[in-house]
């Protein structure tokens, strides 16, 4: 089968691999349609211990069943996916919190992902689809997600409901956009997204039909959101975060671009701020985003950039550079 393949830092191969063999309680995948996360490039640019050079990365799926040694997941079932693998049995698995398993291991981190033809996974981690759900709709299931968990995280926290609030979100790629169409959904009426890419202010203002400013160009408001997504996680975006927050207001961190920085105890501290971090999401999630998505509280998701596999050096080398302009791009084996 055709795989991409990170081979060294800054650099994807497509190679041939051999066809995955289910184990026992596992499945494997004809895979549909595979996202390019922000992880991904993270591991590209040989930023990411845990990733090694000749691993298949990818882990944002959707596929088909073609071979199963898993009771109840037969051959042509269409499926998305945990690339989490989660023990089931440490107390966070117990509680329904498996996203923060102690135990987990990773699709397109500890085993080869979904930047294939073929793919095997743990039946456990299998989320199915509607049969008629495009590919490319089930494929973004995972960033998604992603948003879903945090702005539901968020909501417990918030002094007044989400409609009433003035929310921030800093970032338009993939979990940004993500997170302005869904907090659209939820009938939130006035949402920002800062973004210094102008395309991606474009089609935030198009698609999720809110405010952008460039934060490069015109200072974020202080004091000013009752909410604030952070979906980059450099420094600067911290800080501009916790100024951005009112008293009494919730900052949701998402993004990893940084992995320390300074942030502004005293404000935290004076202002009563709560500060929230959020990883991924759990089964429940995935299980409401595959409704959400089918039910278009995303909307139309015309904005995603479908490309072959055999052209992933290509997507990858363009997301490096700054030339894709959407905010996710989805790899096809079968263009």
């Amino acid at each position: 089968m055709k795989a991409l393949v990170y081979t060294q830092p800054n650099e994807m191969q497509l190679q041939e691999r051999e066809r995955p063999v289910p184990a026992d309680g596992e499945v494997v995948l004809k895979i549909d349609a595979v996202g390019i996360c922000g992880s991904d490039m993270h591991a590209f640019h040989g930023h990411d211990p845990r990733r090694k050079p000749g691993l298949v990365l990818g882990h944002e799926f959707a596929g088909t069943v073609t071979a199963s040694r898993a009771a109840g997941w037969n051959e042509g079932m269409r499926v998305t996916g945990n690339p989490l693998i989660t023990c089931g049995a440490c107390e966070f698995c117990v509680q329904g919190r498996d996203n923060l398993c102690a135990n987990r291991t990773m699709v397109g981190m500890t085993r080869p992902g979904a930047f294939a033809e073929y793919m095997s996974i743990p039946a456990s981690s299998l989320v199915a689809i509607p049969q008629d759900m495009p590919a490319r709709h089930a494929a973004v299931t995972e960033p998604a997600a992603t948003a879903l968990h945090a702005i539901n995280l968020s909501m417990r926290s918030l002094a007044r409901p989400l409609p009433e609030c003035k929310v921030l979100v800093i970032g338009g790629g993939a979990i940004g956009l993500f997170s302005a169409l869904l907090l659209r959904s939820y009938g939130c009426r006035e949402t920002v997204l800062a973004e210094t890419n102008a395309s991606r202010r474009a089609s935030a203002e198009r698609h999720a039909a809110c405010r952008t400013i460039d934060p490069l160009q015109s200072a974020v408001e202080s004091d000013h959101y009752d909410l604030v997504i952070d979906a980059v996680g450099a420094k600067a975006t911290r800080t501009s975060a916790l100024q951005a927050v009112k008293p009494g207001g919730v900052v949701m961190h998402i993004g990893l671009q940084d992995w320390a920085s300074e942030i502004d105890m005293r404000k935290l501290t004076l202002a009563e701020i709560t500060l929230l971090g959020t990883y991924t999401y759990t089964m429940a999630d995935l299980r409401a985003t595959v409704r959400a998505l089918r039910e278009r509280a995303f909307g139309t998701l015309e904005w995603l950039d479908e490309r072959p596999l055999s052209e992933g050096a290509r997507a990858f080398a363009d997301l490096d550079r700054g030339l894709a302009t959407s905010a996710k791009v989805l790899l096809v084996p079968a263009l």
